[in-house]
């Protein structure tokens, strides 16, 4: 795995450059993305490749990854959705969210994340996901996908679960199963 410097972010709130899987094997508290694709009310989920680090297999929203050290949220946000997913859409902020959580292997998720949502046709769209990063892909209604999560939660990823237990928090107002 390449290494690439992200940002990670001190008690005192400063910003320093870290590389990635170091940021996850320490724990350090670092920026992140997370991109939410809709049709109506059902989301874009991929499923991670196997060849992931972490989490690997298990289902995700559409987007999820780390802004390179220097680059705008928002740049990243857009540009990740196109690398993973081939989909050029419009990405709007939706809040922010702090979140830990353990993603096997010794590694930690220490998220600043800043959220963000996109809108297209489910029928219309061409997704043409990067094998490297997505096996397979699939829209489920928000009411689906929280009772698949219930009866399988292993088969998500710790995030998504984090996303959707505390949808209150994020200017999304779809994850909580509302139109």
């Amino acid at each position: 795995m390449e290494q690439r410097m992200i940002t990670a972010i001190d008690e005192g709130g400063q910003l320093y450059p870290i590389d990635k899987l170091g940021a996850h094997r320490l724990g350090t508290r670092h920026v992140a993305i997370s991109v939410f694709v809709f049709s109506g009310t059902q989301v874009l989920l991929q499923q991670r490749a196997p060849g992931k680090y972490h989490s690997a297999g298990q289902w995700a929203n559409a987007c999820c990854s780390h802004p390179d050290w220097g680059e705008a949220v928002i740049d990243c946000a857009h540009r990740r959705l196109k690398e993973e997913m081939g989909l050029d859409l419009p990405v709007h902020s939706a809040g922010i969210m702090d979140y830990r959580a353990d993603v096997g292997g010794g590694l930690v998720e220490n998220e600043h994340v800043h959220l963000f949502s996109a809108e297209c046709e489910a029928e219309g769209v061409m997704i043409r996901p990067d094998p490297a990063e997505v096996s397979d892909y699939r829209w489920l209604d928000i009411v689906a996908l929280r009772q698949e999560i219930a009866e399988s939660p292993c088969a998500f990823t710790p995030w998504l679960r984090i996303y959707l237990r505390r949808s209150g928090e994020t200017g999304i107002v779809r994850l909580q199963g509302q139109p």
